[in-house]
C-alpha cells in the first residue's frame, strides 16, 4: 500500500473510532447509574397479571427502559398450578429462567426437562417452547435479551377482563414478536 492510500485509510478511519468510542461511552454511562428493587415490588410499582394464559404475576426488576432494550428481568409469582403458556417462539430474543420456588417442566425444541429450584434453564430464539408449572405455587426470574416487547405484552395481557379467545391470544403474540406454535404442555 502506498504512503498516500495508507493517509487516506488512516482518515477514513478517524468518524468510525469516533462513533465507536461515543457509542462505548454511551453504553457505559447508561450503566452506571444503579437502582434497588424490593423483595415484593416491581420497578415501577405495577405488579402484572398474565391474564388469558395464566394468573401468574410478573413484576418488572430491570427494564428494558434501563438497559437500552438489551435485558428486561421479571420475577413471575407462578400462581397456575398445571398451567403455563402454550408453545411458542420468540423470533428475536434468547430467554432463561431461574426457578426460586416451586417444581416445573420444561419443553425446549424436542426436550423435555424438569426444573426445581435453584435450576437455570436456557431457551434460545427461535427455538419453540413452553413451560408447565408442577407445584401449587412457584417463583422464577424470567430474562429476556434483549428486552423486545415483553413489557408491553405483559401489560397488554393483564388489561383483559374476560377470557380471550384462542385468536385474540395468538393475536397478542404476534404483536409481541411471539409465535404460537403448539398447545400448553399437559401433566
Amino acid at each position: 500500500m502506498n504512503r498516500r492510500n495508507l493517509m487516506l485509510y488512516g482518515l477514513s478511519l478517524g468518524p468510525i473510532v469516533l462513533f465507536g468510542k461515543k457509542l462505548v461511552l454511551n453504553l457505559k454511562s447508561s450503566l452506571e447509574k444503579g437502582f434497588k428493587v424490593n423483595a415484593g415490588e416491581a420497578r415501577f410499582g405495577v405488579h402484572y397479571k398474565m391474564k388469558g394464559v395464566t394468573f401468574n404475576t410478573l413484576d418488572i426488576k430491570i427494564s428494558g427502559k434501563d438497559t437500552e432494550d438489551g435485558l428486561a428481568v421479571f420475577e413471575q409469582t407462578g400462581l397456575t398450578p398445571y398451567g403455563g403458556p402454550p408453545l411458542h417462539i420468540h423470533m428475536y430474543q434468547d430467554e432463561w429462567f431461574y426457578v426460586l420456588k416451586g417444581k416445573y417442566k420444561f419443553q425446549v425444541g424436542e426436550d423435555k426437562f424438569d426444573l426445581t429450584t435453584g435450576d437455570t434453564i436456557f431457551l434460545p430464539r427461535n427455538i419453540p417452547h413452553a413451560f408447565i408449572q408442577l407445584s401449587k405455587k412457584g417463583k422464577m426470574i424470567v430474562s429476556y435479551l434483549p428486552a423486545g416487547k415483553m413489557e408491553s405484552f405483559f401489560q397488554v395481557t393483564d388489561q383483559w377482563n374476560e377470557p380471550p379467545s384462542k385468536e385474540q391470544i395468538a393475536k397478542v403474540f404476534n404483536d409481541h414478536e411471539m409465535k404460537i406454535v403448539g398447545p400448553p404442555l399437559s401433566v
